[in-house]
């Protein structure tokens, strides 16, 4: 297997997932399909599972909703409130940033928080060479994110302003560059960039396709929760209560089967990007995935101020209508 390769989003599958869930018709119809999202990532374990096994016809939420998936993948979180807001997404395993973002952007009117899905899982990896120790060695030095806005975008500018660096969208003591996941690899081992905060298996390829170190490791965050639109919820409010229970059924029948869990995910993995993730890789990747249903309010409540720290927040409405009662 060419591990260059490896996790790269293929244009068709993005390309036509953001064009073909574009049609509204008929969504608050009781057999209409539920359009679901999610990214190619560890971190998203459960929509990794659900979406192969839809794949084989064995579909987890379908059998147990009765319904239609229709699933579309995406780099990051900031995509996939677009297509929330362009009513062209119904549900999402998603991060954090982005669902305050576009809850704070809708003055509380939009998205809502179903169930939390993972903790942890992702890291700051420097680049051997790049002469980074400390904090302060940041300074003039070039990090890769997934992409503006996104957890892993947040959390970084927060980390750096809190760390005494002037950080813009454009410039200042430490240059941010958002960057698919897909092409950090090559820009890393090339030199182009220095660091890299990312999700799993972002981080553990860094590691060991590029002799990346782990500067920080974030253990605690709320990395990814299952989000939807609210009018998904008003239209359809028993469909949604069913679908956060089978998520949650779902992520114990994960912790319950680790073994069927790996084959699952890389199946799923190559049907996305063409390739699959090898046994250290993956290995690596979960043992820094934290699978849980909880929702973290704590974690939120950092995660507002690490956005505001970050340039991207200024107000936003209290957070209780963010967590609807499922």
């Amino acid at each position: 297997m060419n591990r260059r390769s490896f996790l790269k989003i293929a244009p068709v599958g993005l390309s036509a997932g953001l064009v073909s869930c574009s049609k509204e018709s008929g969504t608050g119809a009781a057999n209409a399909p539920i359009r679901f999202g999610h990214f190619p990532n560890i971190t998203h374990v459960q929509a990794l599972v659900a979406h192969n096994l839809s794949r084989q016809g064995k579909g987890w939420f379908e059998e147990r909703l009765g319904v239609t998936i229709d699933w579309y993948t995406y780099n990051a979180g900031p995509s996939a409130i677009e297509a929330i807001f362009a009513k062209s997404l119904d549900v999402t395993y998603i991060g954090p940033s982005p669902v305050l973002n576009g809850f704070a952007k809708s003055k509380g009117t939009e998205i809502r928080i179903l169930a939390g899905a993972a903790n942890g899982g992702t890291a700051l990896i420097v680049r051997p060479g790049a002469g980074i120790e400390k904090p302060e060695d940041f300074r003039g030095k070039k990090v890769a994110t997934p992409q503006l806005g996104n957890t892993q975008d947040v959390q970084l500018r927060a980390w750096l302003v809190e760390h005494g660096f002037q950080v813009s969208q454009t410039g200042g003591d430490v240059i941010v560059l958002p960057t698919q996941n897909a092409d950090q690899l090559g820009l890393f081992t090339s030199g182009g960039i220095d660091a890299v905060w990312t999700a799993e298996p972002w981080a553990s390829r860094l590691e060991l396709e590029a002799g990346g170190k782990v500067f920080l490791e974030d253990k605690d965050t709320n990395v990814t929760l299952l989000a939807a639109r609210a009018g998904f919820l008003k239209e359809r409010t028993e469909l949604a209560k069913k679908l956060a229970a089978a998520h949650r059924e779902l992520t114990d029948w994960v912790i319950a089967h680790p073994n069927d869990t790996r084959t699952l995910i890389k199946e799923e993995l190559k049907a996305l990007t063409g390739a699959a993730p090898g046994d250290e890789l993956l290995n690596k990747a979960l043992a820094r995935t934290i699978l849980t249903n909880e929702i973290s309010r704590p974690s939120l409540d950092r995660m507002v101020v690490s956005a505001q720290k970050a340039g991207f927040l200024k107000d936003i409405p209290a957070l209780d209508s963010l967590l609807p009662s499922l």
